[in-house]
């Protein structure tokens, strides 16, 4: 690289990372690493406890899909997340959700009965290299983004190891990163604000116990028409 090049394009790394850094100190935890204050189990009832500064969830025979949620709704936000899960187990973390107040059915005529989690859900899952893509949850059942475009995004989560994820939701848009890599990238006006939940998704007769862990849930609340990368 020439010289003349090199200079500014030091200043640029220089300035984004001092940017990020600015970023990363206004999150803010919402998972104390020791208890389950400011969380509420909606839908089924898979376990959840604090283990080693993780939420551990572990799937329960017979149990429909499960969620842990928060205890308050947020809008517009920049929330970050670490999460490791059993190959085996299918999860996801809902945002902006809601739970149905009496029986609904589905767009694939699936009734959902009364107290099922229902909204955006951002996958977490290797199998079918859908992890990051946003899936609507228990209303009309289908993927909110096209990832057969998207082979980076595809293979971007990595089993039996740590995952990180970012997710922004602002406005009608909606965003996914996993290990750094974008993944979900979809409009959609359906809900401006909702719950966030942990899922452990429900397993067949006979399989498991599973786990899925969840770990450094921070959260960044937006103000409407705030820029964010």
């Amino acid at each position: 690289m020439k010289t003349w090049l090199i200079v500014p394009t030091l200043i640029l790394s220089l300035a984004t990372g001092a940017a990020r850094a600015a970023d990363d100190a206004k999150m803010k935890p919402i998972f104390d690493g020791k208890t389950l204050n400011g969380w509420a189990t909606k839908g089924g009832t898979a376990e959840y406890r604090v283990e080693d500064g993780c939420i551990a969830g572990k799937t329960v025979e017979g149990s429909p899909n499960t969620f842990l949620c928060t205890t308050r709704d947020y809008a517009d936000f920049v929330l970050e997340f670490e999460v490791k899960c059993d190959v085996e187990l299918n999860s996801g973390c809902q945002i902006r959700s809601h739970v149905h107040e009496k029986d609904f059915t589905d767009e694939k005529k699936r009734v959902r009965k009364a107290g099922t989690v229902y909204g955006y859900q951002c996958e977490i899952m290797h199998t079918g290299g859908n992890a990051g893509n946003f899936w609507d949850e228990a209303r009309r059942a289908k993927w909110l983004d096209d990832f057969s475009k998207k082979p980076e995004a595809q293979k971007a989560f990595k089993d039996n190891e740590w995952n990180h994820y970012r997710i922004v939701a602002q406005g009608d848009h909606m965003r996914s990163w996993v290990n750094g890599v974008p993944a979900g990238d979809f409009c959609d006006k359906t809900d401006a604000s909702g719950f966030i939940g942990l899922q452990v998704h429900g397993i067949k007769k006979g399989a498991g116990p599973y786990q899925v862990r969840w770990k450094n849930i921070r959260i960044r609340e937006l103000k409407p028409g705030e820029k964010v990368k």
